[in-house]
């Protein structure tokens, strides 16, 4: 790979993505500063009946909110670009610290959950597009129908109700068992927690990816050069895999990547259904409690969490596909 081609898409990238972070800050501090949230009274909680006006007048002169909103903003944007996100109210932790720390454990549900959405609906759908019309493809069909319709919190109740009540084969809650220090929680204990959280989430997500890899691959089995293909004598998993999957593993690809922040905004609420200690339930607490700075600071992190799986898609084409150039450049 030549170098200028790399370097220039890395500017373009940078310069996106400075751009998005720009436009999110705005569209962060116009909202935040129209919204009945006051920040006086998140701060000081339920001690807010026992301060003075005149006391409540200082705090606000010292954060500068007597100040126009345009001198609120700039300051407030300096702080974040020196990297103070500010202290979190919910957890008396700095923010930066509180998401490290709740993304750690929700990186290991979003990772599993968008290997098997993806593995799974990538199968499904190459065998509901090569099988078209049959039974097997209107089951498919209807499991991806269905799923695509139907709320996350409602799967996770379910999935909950049906295996950790009735059938008790996982756990309620949780990312351990209740009572047991992190050190001592052993990788079976883990992963048993983290199963179903997991398991809600891919099943969610298969559904986009088979429904789009069925018609992708259907388009390509009535193609020209397929039609020509049988009529030599190739059988239907030979033109599946020398012409179909090159055909469909581009947009699948896209897609999957493109699925990050609808995975992202599910995790928020199978995390607060299984009572699993993430950054979606990091999130809930938050907004419930009004923890201003570090609903800001979640907003940008899910903003650059989802750029770079973008980012990433885009790296991985040149990989699939040797003809495509990063930033169009070709040698």
């Amino acid at each position: 790979m030549q170098l200028r081609p790399l370097l220039t898409f890395a500017l373009r990238k940078l310069l996106r993505l400075g751009l998005l972070l720009l436009a999110v800050a705005v569209f962060t501090f116009v909202l935040l500063s129209l919204s009945p949230i006051d920040p006086v009274q998140a701060y000081i909680g339920a001690d807010m009946m026992q301060i003075s006006p005149e006391q409540r007048q200082l705090i606000a002169e010292r954060w500068g909110l007597d100040q126009p909103m345009i001198v609120r903003f700039w300051d407030w944007l300096g702080q974040l670009m020196q990297g103070n996100w500010g202290t979190s109210l919910v957890f008396n932790q700095p923010v930066s610290s509180v998401i490290a720390t709740r993304f750690q454990a929700s990186l290991h549900l979003l990772a599993i959950a968008w290997l098997l959405s993806g593995l799974l609906g990538l199968g499904l759908g190459i065998v509901a597009g090569a099988l078209a019309g049959s039974w097997c493809d209107r089951i498919i069909r209807l499991y991806a129908y269905t799923l695509a319709s139907s709320p996350t919190f409602w799967v996770a109740l379910l999935l909950l109700i049906t295996f950790s009540v009735s059938l008790r084969v996982t756990p309620i809650c949780c990312a351990a068992p209740p009572g047991v220090l992190a050190a001592d929680v052993t990788l079976w204990q883990h992963l048993h927690h983290l199963l179903l959280p997991a398991i809600t989430l891919s099943i969610i997500g298969i559904a986009n990816i088979a429904l789009h890899t069925r018609q992708k691959l259907i388009d390509v089995l009535n193609s020209d050069y397929v039609l020509f293909a049988r009529a030599q004598g190739e059988s239907l998993g030979g033109v599946v895999r020398h012409h179909g999957l090159r055909n469909i593993i581009l947009p699948a690809l896209t897609l999957q990547f493109a699925s990050l922040s609808e995975l992202f905004g599910g995790s928020v609420l199978v995390e607060q259904v299984f009572a699993y200690p993430g950054l979606g339930a990091a999130t809930v607490q938050a907004a419930l409690r009004s923890d201003v700075p570090l609903l800001v600071g979640i907003v940008f992190f899910s903003a650059l969490f989802v750029y770079t799986g973008n980012t990433l898609a885009d790296l991985a084409y040149p990989l699939v596909d040797p003809r495509i150039r990063l930033g169009g450049w070709r040698s």
